[in-house]
């Protein structure tokens, strides 16, 4: 216990606070900018277990702000959730690190939640698609989660305690349309701003651990670094009587079929799904397709996780063994769906 010495002396955990630390259980959904500082504070308190789920591969325009990652992680293109795992594991062999190569799908977050059985869900993703996804299978598990986003200069934080507090569909009952708020390609991110809302999401989580859903504030912090502004917005009374997703319980995002692409944050980078059957295939797909792209030519790298393959000067291929393609060089799903049909079939 020396170890969170430092962390026990606080009044509000003291050593029975640094128990419940112990033994939680959390599943971090998204290591990228707010993935990485919400999994660093985590496993340095000590939480017992740690789920890091990510699809994305450690490029270069990822080391400005993603704080496990190095030079080495790029120019080798590992998964960032093996690389974070693999950072994590320096710094506390005491947490139980568990990582998942994976896309979070209506497919997968069932048995992601069955599995582990998670005291809270955090989301460390990029896209609206998948909070809203989370937002529905944390009420149908009547699991906890924590919300946060961050772009530009700005972001916000809010605890949703399903049954309690307002989901985020109370707050925003429908997604934005394609181009109605600004992202990573068109705003930037402030680094300092992704850490600071991933900072207070990590003590969301702790308090939560610590002191019970039950005392958790139903509020929304808001912050402009930039401008040092910090707003906390009360939602004690948000809950909508009409809420599709935690009053009348239909989970169109739960219950939808998956998309077939999506398009990554500040990536410049497609995502393609291939089929169920694909994803089954596991080893033998990356077998299968380094051939055929090794016959017409293409340069292929093959590491244990994926393979890599660079088309042209723009275009270049990632292959992951459950049948996901990233397309990087562009940011239109038709010329990506069409660069994946000419060389995978």
């Amino acid at each position: 216990m020396d170890r969170y010495a430092r962390q026990i002396l606080l009044p509000q955990i003291g050593e029975a606070g640094q128990a419940r630390i112990r033994q939680a259980t959390v599943l971090l959904i998204g290591v990228g900018a707010l993935g990485c500082t919400i999994a660093d504070q985590l496993t340095r308190a000590g939480v017992g277990k740690l789920v890091l789920v990510d699809r994305d591969i450690v490029e270069k325009t990822n080391l400005q702000r993603q704080c496990l990652f190095d030079e080495v992680d790029a120019a080798q293109s590992r998964p960032k959730a093996y690389a974070a795992a693999m950072r994590l594991a320096a710094i506390n062999r005491r947490v139980n690190l568990i990582h998942s190569i994976s896309d979070v799908t209506p497919d997968n977050i069932r048995d992601l939640l069955y599995v582990h059985t998670p005291t809270v869900i955090v989301d460390g993703t990029d896209n609206v698609e998948t909070r809203y996804l989370i937002n529905d299978a944390s009420i149908q598990a009547n699991i906890p989660w924590i919300y946060g986003a961050a772009t530009g200069v700005e972001g916000r934080v809010m605890p949703i305690i399903p049954g309690r507090t307002p989901c985020l569909r109370c707050v925003f009952p429908a997604p934005p349309g394609p181009g109605e708020l600004p992202t990573c390609d068109t705003a930037g991110v402030l680094n300092s701003a992704s850490a600071t809302v991933a900072s207070l999401q990590a003590a969301e989580v702790i308090r939560l651990i610590v002191e019970g859903p039950a005392n958790i504030a139903a509020e929304m912090i808001t912050i402009d670094l930039w401008n040092r502004r910090f707003r906390t917005i009360d939602f004690s009374d948000g809950r909508r009587p009409e809420c599709v997703a935690c009053v009348k319980h239909q989970f169109h995002y739960l219950n939808s079929t998956a998309s077939l692409t999506a398009t990554l944050c500040g990536r410049n980078t497609v995502q393609v799904r291939l089929t169920n059957l694909a994803a089954e295939r596991g080893d033998e797909l990356l077998e299968q397709l380094e051939s055929r792209l090794s016959a017409a030519l293409v340069p292929v790298n093959r590491t244990p996780y994926l393979i890599r393959a660079r088309l042209d000067d723009k275009l270049e291929l990632s292959v992951f063994a459950d049948g996901r393609v990233l397309v990087h060089g562009t940011n239109d799903p038709s010329k990506a769906r069409s660069v994946v049909a000419r060389y995978l079939g």
